[in-house]
C-alpha cells in the first residue's frame, strides 16, 4: 500500500483560480473513489469568494499511485468566462496540482525535550492545588510546547505530553512541506502555462480532450490539401 500527499493550489491566482481549485477537487475525489482509492483531506484553504479554495492537501492511500497521478501532476487550464467579474476579457486560468515529497513520520528526539512539572490550575478541589500533576513539555529546536493536565498521574501527563508535541511539530513540518510547494507553483507559473497536463472547458468544466479522433484529423489533412492545391 502506497501512501503520497498532493496540494491543489491556486498559487497568487485570483478568485477565478480559487474556483478552478474547487471544481478540480471535486473531480479529483470523484476520480478516487471510481478507482477505489483511500484519501484524507488534510488542509483546506478557503478563497475570499464562496464556494473557492486557495489551496488543499489531499493524502491518497492505494496502489499503483504513480501511475494513477501520472496525468493529474502539472498546470490544469481552465477555460472560461468569469462569473465574478462578467466583463473581464480574460478566458484562462490555471492552477497547479502538484506532489508533496513523502518523507519519513518526524520522530521526536528525547534529549531535546523538556519537560515541566507545573501545578494543575482550575476546579479539583485540594489534591489539584498541592500536586504539581501538570507537565509542560518544550521541543527546545522549534520552542513548541504543550500543556498537559488530563490525568492526576505526572507519568501519564508526560506520556500524552510527547504524543501532543509529536502531532505539533509533525504539522508545522507539512505546513513547512505545503508552502514550499505553494512557492515552486508560484515560480514556474509562466514556464508551466503552455503545456497543461488537464483542459476543462465552461461553467459546466467539461474535459477538453487533447486528442482529435481519426475522422476529424483526416478532415483536416484533406482541408490542409485542398488548400495546397490551391
Amino acid at each position: 500500500m502506497e501512501t503520497k500527499t498532493i496540494q491543489i493550489t491556486s498559487g497568487r491566482g485570483p478568485a477565478e483560480c480559487c474556483w478552478v481549485v474547487a471544481q478540480v477537487l471535486k473531480i479529483f475525489i470523484r476520480t478516487l473513489k471510481e478507482e477505489q482509492l483511500v484519501y484524507t483531506i488534510l488542509q483546506k484553504e478557503q478563497g475570499v469568494e464562496n464556494r473557492t479554495l486557495q489551496s488543499v492537501t489531499v493524502q491518497i492511500e492505494g496502489k499503483a499511485l504513480v501511475q494513477f497521478l501520472k496525468p493529474w501532476i502539472g498546470t490544469i487550464q481552465w477555460i472560461g468566462k468569469s462569473s465574478f467579474r462578467p466583463q473581464h476579457k480574460r478566458k484562462n486560468w490555471f492552477i497547479g496540482l502538484y506532489e508533496i515529497e513523502e518523507h519519513q513520520e518526524f520522530q521526536l528526539d528525547e534529549k531535546d525535550i523538556v519537560y515541566q512539572a507545573t501545578r494543575s490550575s482550575g476546579p479539583g478541589g485540594q489534591h489539584v492545588n498541592k500536586v504539581s500533576s501538570a507537565i509542560r513539555a518544550i521541543h527546545q529546536p522549534s520552542n513548541i510546547q504543550v500543556l498537559v493536565m488530563d490525568s492526576r498521574s505526572q507519568h501519564q501527563n508526560k506520556k500524552i505530553a510527547k504524543q501532543r508535541l509529536q502531532d505539533k511539530v509533525a504539522e508545522m513540518q507539512l505546513q513547512t512541506l505545503k508552502d514550499t510547494v505553494k512557492h515552486q507553483w508560484e515560480n514556474h507559473l509562466q514556464l508551466e502555462r503552455g503545456n497543461p497536463v488537464k483542459v476543462f472547458t465552461g461553467s459546466d468544466f467539461k474535459v477538453k480532450k487533447k486528442n482529435k479522433t481519426y475522422k476529424s484529423k483526416r478532415h483536416q489533412l484533406k482541408t490542409d490539401l485542398r488548400k495546397q492545391l490551391e
